[in-house]
């Protein structure tokens, strides 16, 4: 990208070049990193609305903070291309999300500005307030700034946090941008001056003396407490972080920066945890984004001048999509259906059903944990709830899991999207490991389609149940299968024979490649390539034993393949069963390796774990010394 368009944002290096600038110049640098942003994203995709909005925020940051000394934790992190840009990343952009490049999100091994990794909602509060606990024991003047949004605060980790914080004494800074309301007249002139004046020495001081006085009269101190709060109330929306222990100051225009400046420049001399509310708008700068933060949340590649088009011919249904109609007919079938979602409903398909039934729909925030128990509590007064969570976020809900749904047996449905890495998002959002967390624990069952037809079956499958099941599928599209109409399942617990293998040539093993999920269909591919049987397994548990005791008493060798963790996966499972079974038969399990894989394109990350059908049969080959010879004369014969 030619820093010729942007000559100011050309010589930033690194934020001690900000500090040296006028503040003439950051407002001509804003609007500059804005258009790079902008221009940036465009070409590589990923996240634009929220980056948009956290230009001004960022910039008087790092103007008034000695970074990387001081510490700023973004919560998710997805707003932090502006940071990423002005910490000497910017000729890096153009590899954004992409393999080799750097990540959508802070990473602490990329760079020493990036103080802490984050990617799932909550965690700033908690982290910052250790770094800060830290710098306290270490007699360090290092600052700790958390910068969360409205919609992380909703989470009650970021709630334990604030409760932690303030009865501490650590310099702490919590930055809430509130980016779900418009900047509205109180945000003004009048605001700008008082959020000054509240953030200022003599402010602080005249509190504490008036504080340490009225402590003698404590009706007096009670009464003074009660005014201060009802003075704040008339001009600012709440505060019920002073209740937490917190100094509130705000709300500010996080879009204005001779308010944001010397605001953070007070605020950098207080002591103790501070909270500062600043109100910015997603999309900022860019019309078509202001106008539909949604659409321009994730966008992929597009061009600025025309925005998001819609594609001449349509693509094929996506899973998330399939299982949107499959609960919309569903729940038209069965009024005892409920569905939950914890602050998903776009990414989850849901927002056909939200319109048909309001009243069976529940947005509980971002709050996995609780969505999890009020599942549970659904199920136990006789409804039928459907939870739709990410795999990578039902992590968060593991203890409810087990205790408040799994314990009781009670009959819920998880519908895990994005199993299976998941691609730029990378290592943070990969849903590599739900099926070995779930299938390890008593009365859950683990489904895992092959398609888009097997997904709609067997959530109807799933539903029919009286314990909870758990249905993962990737995300994007699978092999284009087309769903049926009907609200029929598929039986529980049991696959399917998908290929058999022709007669064996002497001296060449016999094998049965058992499938779980959507890699079915590579290993049809290796299947036809190395003479193999294709199991479709459909269930990692209860696993078809009969099944699998059938193929493994008829083959010489068995391949599993699975898009999740080799340790503790679906292969796993197969070898206690065999174990159980008394079978004795060589075992090559394929899936993903004991390490965290990062962001790039899907297709090649799979490739690049040996899981696309070249891989699968290049591991079989090596394994097996199953030569190209020995396999065509197989298909010959």
């Amino acid at each position: 990208m030619s820093t010729k368009s942007f000559p100011l944002l050309a010589t930033v290096n690194d934020p001690a070049d900000l500090r040296k600038m006028s503040r003439a110049e950051l407002k001509t640098l804003a609007r500059e990193l804005r258009e790079f942003v902008l221009e940036s994203v465009s070409k590589t995709g990923g996240h634009l609305s929220s980056n948009l909005g956290t230009v001004e925020l960022t910039i008087a940051l790092h103007a008034v903070y000695d970074t990387p000394h001081d510490r700023f934790v973004w919560d998710v992190g997805h707003q932090t291309y502006p940071h990423k840009i002005l910490t000497g990343r910017r000729d890096r952009m153009q590899g954004l999300r992409q393999w080799g490049g750097i990540s959508g999100f802070p990473l602490r091994s990329e760079s020493e500005y990036d103080a802490f990794g984050t990617a799932h909602s909550s965690t700033s509060i908690s982290a910052a307030l250790g770094m800060a606990e830290a710098f306290k024991i270490k007699g360090s003047e290092h600052q700790a700034v958390a910068i969360i949004g409205d919609g992380a605060m909703t989470a009650g980790m970021a709630f334990e946090a604030l409760n932690n914080a303030g009865v501490s004494d650590a310099n702490l800074l919590v930055i809430l941008n509130d980016n779900d309301m418009s900047i509205s007249p109180p945000v003004g002139a009048l605001n700008r001056y008082l959020a000054q004046l509240m953030s200022g020495q003599f402010y602080a001081k005249a509190r504490g003396v008036g504080k340490s006085v009225l402590k003698q009269v404590p009706p007096l101190l009670e009464l003074a407490k009660r005014l201060e709060q009802q003075a704040k109330g008339m001009v600012v929306p709440a505060t019920l972080f002073e209740n937490f222990g917190f100094n509130y100051i705000g709300p500010i225009d996080g879009h204005d920066l001779d308010s944001l400046i010397p605001t953070l420049e007070n605020i950098r001399q207080l002591k103790g945890p501070q909270f500062l509310h600043v109100v910015t708008k997603k999309g900022q700068g860019y019309k078509l984004a202001e106008a539909d933060p949604v659409a321009y949340h994730g966008p992929g590649k597009f061009d600025p001048a025309i925005g998001l088009v819609k594609p001449a011919t349509p693509p094929k249904p996506t899973f998330t999509q399939v299982f949107g109609h499959w609960l919309c007919d569903m729940a038209a079938q069965d009024e005892r259906l409920v569905a939950i979602t914890p602050a998903m409903r776009e990414g989850s398909g849901m927002v056909e059903f939200e319109k048909r039934f309001p009243k069976r729909y529940f947005d509980v925030g971002i709050a996995e944990q609780h969505s999890v128990t009020f599942a549970g509590g659904l199920a136990c007064e006789g409804l039928k709830p459907v939870v739709a969570i990410y795999s990578t976020f039902l992590q968060r809900g593991y203890d409810q899991l087990i205790h408040d749904v799994a314990l009781q047996n009670l009959p819920v449905v998880f519908a895990l999207d994005r199993a299976g890495l998941v691609g730029a998002d990378g290592a943070t959002h990969a849903g590599n490991y739900d099926i070995a967390f779930t299938r390890a624990i008593p009365n859950m069952s683990v489904a895992c389609p092959a398609d888009e037809r097997e997904c709609r079956q067997l959530l109807s499958t799933a539903f029919a149940q009286n314990h909870p099941v758990t249905v993962r599928y990737p995300r994007g599209s699978g092999a284009g299968v087309e769903p049926l109409e009907s609200l029929e399942g598929l039986p529980f617990g049991k696959g399917e024979l998908r290929r058999q293998a022709q007669p064996a040539v002497a001296g060449r093993p016999r094998i049965a490649i058992l499938a779980f999920g959507s890699l079915l269909y590579p290993a049809l591919e290796v299947g036809e390539a190395v003479n193999a049987t294709v199991v479709n397994m459909r269930w990692a548990k209860p696993l078809d034993t009969a099944l699998l005791q059938q193929v493994a008493q008829s083959h010489d060798a068995l391949v599993t393949v699975e898009d999740g963790c080799v340790m503790g996966g679906a292969g796993s499972a197969v070898l206690e069963a065999l174990q159980q079974l008394h079978i004795d038969v060589p075992v090559l399990q394929l899936g993903l390796p004991d390490a965290f894989i990062e962001h790039g394109d899907p297709v090649k990350l799979m490739a690049m774990q040996s899981l696309d059908a070249a891989g699968i049969e290049r591991s079989i080959r090596e394994r097996f010394a199953v030569s190209e010879a020995a396999s065509g004369q197989s298909a010959a014969a």
